[in-house]
């Protein structure tokens, strides 16, 4: 008979087999509350684990306040924080219904979102679109270019790029394999999560001939393509949706003390071990240090937001930073700080990855699969790159940094496995 050990060991094996093997595609786009089904009524998806108006951050209130106008549940910020506070507009986190989106991460009915899915595993994850850098929803601003650009990307850039997707599988039924994507842009400058201009230029280079050939009015398609062009942050959502991909096919699996969600609303940090499903363990979430735009300081950075740490989750982004030198002029750090960071994070993770791997460590995989063992033996927690936003709401971005993760969470989540399977 097997001891824990060895059934903890096996089943990490299987968890992160699983989490290198999943083949997250891109395969459609339509509107939010027809394919995430508990998207109902007046319901907004926000990023991180679950928080009360009271606690909630100025961000996420912001972005909140700025969904409701979207909607059209409100036509003024004081009339939509009123249903707000009385809770007649809920709001719930984006996890547990396989959505991620970046910063305070607010999805509402209306949206439209990228839809992918894994044709290994069977399983399918949504994200919202993204807007850009600065003064937009996702930071908590919500004045009327915020929703003036939501409004252009529903009548514009949904049409075109759904339309491009469905010309796409025409010649590649599976869609557009967003993991091949990642795994050339880390050859070429990207880390995958606040870095993403290679990816955006791959990107553009596969889609440009459907989006031509889809059928859509010559104007909306140039003003799709220089969007995306000019958006360089443009991939984010869907590399994050292929993260969110890869580690539900590593989440439930009995015995595994890989962490499958890492994620903050600007309150909260929250993360999900495989083996405990989708209990939330929760710590205050620290604020980021890095860069900031002109005129704000480390005094107006709000704690760390957002869903974004997905990609860490899933052996990407800040975890991979040693192949993206040039993120360092972004977040405030140092060539070498990014090499360190990658190589202390392969102490907390559970193996390398097989298929994102990093030239300048002479092509090492990735470290993968945060392991809450020996994150509590080690005392390293994850470190990540970030956006900042802004403590008050409706303002928006104000810089980039690096932030660590606490520790506590990953002590509750250890004490809480050894309960549930009798260490």
């Amino acid at each position: 008979m097997s001891s824990i050990k060895e059934e903890i060991e096996k089943a990490n094996k299987i968890a992160t087999g699983r989490l290198m093997d999943s083949e997250p595609h891109w395969v459609d786009m339509d509107i939010a509350e027809k394919v995430i089904k508990t998207l109902k009524g007046m319901t907004l998806l926000h990023a991180g684990p679950p928080v009360t108006w009271e606690r909630a951050s100025g961000p996420l209130k912001g972005a909140l306040i700025g969904a409701a106008i979207y909607e059209g549940w409100a036509d003024t910020p004081e009339k939509a924080k009123r249903l707000l506070e009385t809770n007649e507009i809920k709001f719930i986190p984006t996890h547990p219904h396989n959505v991620v989106g970046p910063m305070a991460g607010v999805v509402s009915p209306s949206m439209p979102v990228f839809i992918f899915h894994d044709p290994k595993f069977g399983n399918y994850a949504y994200s919202n679109m993204n807007e850009g850098l600065g003064k937009v929803l996702r930071y908590g601003a919500y004045g009327d270019e915020v929703i003036n650009r939501l409004k252009w990307m529903d009548r514009v850039l949904y049409p075109a790029l759904k339309a491009t997707i469905k010309e796409y599988r025409k010649d590649n039924p599976k869609g557009l394999n967003f993991k091949n994507l990642i795994a050339q842009a880390l050859h070429m400058g990207d880390e995958c999560h606040n870095r993403y201009t290679a990816t955006n230029a791959l990107l553009l280079k596969e889609i440009s001939p459907y989006l031509f050939q889809s059928g859509i009015n010559k104007k909306d398609i140039i003003e799709t393509y220089r969007f995306i062009a000019n958006n360089i942050i443009f991939p984010l959502n869907m590399g994050m949706a292929s993260a969110k991909l890869m580690s539900l096919a590593a989440h439930n699996i009995k015995y595994s003390t890989i962490v499958t969600v890492m994620t903050r609303n600007g309150t909260d940090m929250g993360i999900w071990v495989s083996g405990l499903g989708n209990e939330w363990f929760t710590g205050p979430s620290p604020v980021p240090k890095g860069v900031w735009f002109p005129g704000y300081s480390q005094k107006d950075a709000n704690p760390d937001i957002g869903d974004s740490s997905i990609t860490e989750t899933a052996g990407f982004g800040g975890f991979a930073m040693a192949a993206a030198p040039a993120i360092i002029s972004y977040v405030g750090s140092t060539v070498e700080y990014a090499v360190e960071n990658t190589r202390r994070m392969y102490e907390i993770t559970y193996t390398k990855h097989k298929y994102f791997t990093i030239p300048y460590l002479n092509f090492q995989g990735t470290p993968t699969g945060v392991d809450v063992r020996k994150v509590i033996a080690t005392g390293i927690t994850p470190t990540i790159n970030t956006g900042i936003a802004h403590k008050e709401p409706g303002i928006g971005q104000v810089g980039a940094g690096i932030v660590t993760f606490p520790l506590d969470p990953f002590k509750t989540a250890l004490k809480r496995f050894a309960e549930k399977y009798g260490l």
